[in-house]
């Protein structure tokens, strides 16, 4: 149930990425997230000067294509032109709950996976490159279960509750970028 609670918690905010940026995209349908490409949107966040932290999100198929086109990665440490491994989450970020999703930093901006960016037919899926100042997270309940007998089924019911909302503060500190995540195959 908790699980299911943190997709649908997830999926809320992964459904605000499309509108940032007043819905101008920075990537494109059919298009790998290569290393350059991902650097544009780096560049972008820095022309716009968004708020620190930056932080970019997409599917993992998606960041996957950055190891593609980065020629001479072997995994671990730094791995040059700005390219860092997972042993570097930035302290700025909550290590216990992102260090699974953390895959790498260029150019000081970590770029994380999260396998709840829906990939469309076309196997494109939408991410993001934004501030933490972009969007907002309130919780006034937090994960709450009860318990409720139902005895015309001779059962007991749990019941999961949690009161939150998600928002844009401010659309103009991220942007939504389109990636092919298009699943891979082993060699």
């Amino acid at each position: 149930m908790g699980d299911a609670m943190a997709r649908k918690k997830d999926g809320d905010v992964l459904a605000l990425f499309s509108a940032l940026n007043g819905g101008t995209d920075l990537g494109s349908a059919g298009r790998d997230m290569e290393f350059n490409n991902l650097n544009v949107l780096i560049a972008f966040a820095k022309a716009n000067k968004f708020p620190k932290p930056v932080q970019v999100v997409h599917h993992p198929y998606a960041t996957f294509h950055v190891f593609l086109s980065f020629t001479g990665v072997a995994g671990g440490g730094t791995m040059g032109a700005g390219l860092t491994s997972a042993a570097a989450l930035p302290s700025d970020f909550s290590q216990d709950l992102l260090k699974d999703f953390f895959e790498f930093s260029v150019s000081g901006v970590p770029v994380f996976q999260d396998g709840n960016v829906v990939v469309d037919a076309s196997n494109d899926g939408v991410g993001a490159i934004f501030s933490r100042e972009a969007m907002v997270y309130l919780e006034s309940v937090g994960f709450v279960t009860t318990h409720q007998r139902d005895e015309s089924l001779r059962a007991t019911e749990v019941i999961v509750l949690s009161d939150y909302g998600v928002f844009e503060l401010d659309d103009t500190y991220g942007a939504p970028c389109t990636f092919q995540a298009a699943s891979e195959a082993t060699d």
